[in-house]
């Protein structure tokens, strides 16, 4: 069983900065790859970025060169970095580890 909480979602302006945040509990955090996901209303849940349990990263091409994924074994923690933010990255980010699921923060990004 593992447990996954988001945070660090928020409203901000064109340009500006976020970090999300995902914090597991349960067991063997560090052999799970981790993905985040995010869903606008009315669209499908599409893939963001995804950091593998050796640290291999994958990106959509939207969001490549502007947002960052990584992750610390450690404190059982996966970080979205998001520069550049755009109205079209507004929408409720998931993390995801195998069939497991966060709760969603909301990104609202406005011009």
């Amino acid at each position: 069983q593992v447990q996954l909480v988001e945070s660090g979602g928020g409203a901000v302006q064109v340009g500006d900065s976020l970090r999300l945040s995902c914090t597991a509990s349960g067991r063997s955090f560090g052999s799970y790859s981790i993905g985040w996901y995010r869903q606008a209303p009315g669209k499908e849940r599409e893939m963001v970025a995804t950091i593998s349990s050796i640290a291999k990263t994958n990106y959509a091409d939207s969001v490549k060169g502007r947002f960052t994924i990584s992750r610390d074994n450690v404190k059982a923690t996966v970080y979205l970095q998001m520069n550049s933010l755009k109205p079209e990255d507004t929408a409720v980010y998931y993390c995801n580890a195998g069939s497991y699921w966060g709760q969603g923060t909301q990104v609202a990004v406005s011009s």
